[in-house]
C-alpha cells in the first residue's frame, strides 16, 4: 500500500504535470484565413505587452499567457470586433499595463508629461547655476 502511495505521489510530482494540459488555444499560432484581418490582429498584438514576459509584445512572446491573448485577439477580430474594442477589452481585463501605449488620462498623464517637467526643471536649475554674473 505504501508503494502505491509513493508511486502516485511521484507521478503527480513529475514535471509533465507542471507543463499544463498541452492544449493550446485555437488561434495562438494559427493565422486567420483573411490576410486583412490577420494584418489588423498582428498590428494590435505588437502593441500589447505580455503579462508574463513584461518586455515583449504578445506577438513575440512564447509564454502560454501570450498565446492565450493572441488567440483572444484573433478570435475577436474574426468575429468582427474593431481593434480598438479588443484593446479596450484587454485593458479592462488585464489593466492599463498590458498596453505599450499608455492612455493620456489619469496616471497615464504623468507618463506623458513627466519628461517635459523634468526637462523644464533641469533648464531652471541650469539657469540658476549658469545665469548668475560674477562680479
Amino acid at each position: 500500500m505504501k508503494r502505491a502511495a509513493v508511486i502516485i505521489a511521484l507521478l503527480f510530482a513529475s514535471p509533465v504535470w507542471a507543463q499544463g494540459s498541452g492544449v493550446e488555444p485555437p488561434f495562438s499560432h494559427q493565422q486567420l484565413d483573411d490576410p486583412a484581418l490577420e494584418a489588423q490582429a498582428t498590428e494590435l498584438m505588437e502593441t500589447l505587452r505580455c503579462i508574463q514576459c513584461q518586455g515583449q509584445s504578445i506577438a513575440d512572446s512564447d509564454a502560454p499567457i501570450a498565446g492565450a491573448m493572441r488567440s483572444e485577439v484573433r478570435q475577436r477580430i474574426k468575429e468582427g470586433q474593431k481593434p480598438e474594442d479588443v484593446r479596450a477589452w484587454l485593458i479592462g481585463r488585464y489593466g492599463e499595463y498590458v498596453s505599450f501605449e499608455p492612455a493620456a488620462s489619469g496616471a497615464g498623464l504623468i507618463l506623458w508629461f513627466l519628461p517635459l517637467l523634468l526637462l523644464l526643471a533641469g533648464l531652471f536649475m541650469a539657469r540658476g547655476l549658469f545665469g548668475k554674473e560674477k562680479p
